[in-house]
Formats: C-alpha cells, structure tokens, sequence
C-alpha cells in the first residue's frame, strides 16, 4: 500500500456513512432544546426495527435512566422514596413541584390552580 491509498481512503471516511439517512433535527420532549439524530443512530435504529425517533436528547435521557434506576432500587430495597419535580403550572405559569413525575403532553398545576379547577361549581358543571 503506497501512502497516497491511505489518504484517498480516509478522504471517503469524510463521506456520510448512511447517506440515505440524513441527520434529522429533533426537539427534546423535557427540556425542548434541539438535538441532532444523526445519520448512524438513524442506521442503527432502522437495523435494531425501532420504529419511533428518540423523543429526548442525550443528557435528558440518561437522567430519566438515572432516575428509573434511582426508583427502581428504592422498591428493591424496600425503601419508600418521595420524589419532587420541579415543574412550569399550565395555568398561571408559576414554578411549582408536584410529587410525580408528568406524563406528556398533559398540563400540570400547582395547588392553587388544581384546587381552583375542583370548586363545587366546576364540578356541578361537568355532571
């Protein structure tokens, strides 16, 4: 191999790897930054049959891993664990914690907010 083959085969290394997987940018579900998917995690989804994109940028994911985990160990070893999460009320927009971790996509309140929405009159309302 003459050194002038070494360097033509490191110019094609420069080349995308799965040109027919592009990389995609993503926003992030937690902390609403965006991510980049890139063109060997999509290759490497599409060869494992995962069928939906990433939802959450790296460093999001390993915390929701590290707090499974962090929940997990705590039911093994018989320890009740009280969580905190700090999140935005949908209503008024004021920093609150609720002990749970939010689901998607569903709004959360702080406490003024949600027993506001359970008043006799709203509830009579629904009924």
């Amino acid at each position: 191999m003459s050194e002038g083959e070494i360097i033509g085969d490191s110019e094609n290394a420069v080349e995308p790897e799965h040109p027919e997987h592009p990389d995609r940018t993503i926003k992030c579900v937690d902390c609403t930054e965006d991510f980049i998917w890139t063109s060997g995690e999509q290759a490497f989804f599409h060869d494992k049959g995962l069928k939906n994109e990433p939802k959450r940028c790296k460093p999001c994911k390993q915390a929701k891993n590290e707090r499974l985990a962090a929940i997990t160990a705590a039911q093994n070893s018989g320890v009740r664990q009280r969580i905190e999460v700090s999140v935005q009320c949908a209503q008024c927009g004021q920093q609150t914690t609720v002990p749970f971790y939010p689901s998607q996509g569903r709004p959360v309140y702080c406490r003024s907010c949600f027993l506001a929405g359970r008043t006799p009159a709203n509830s009579s309302a629904s009924a």
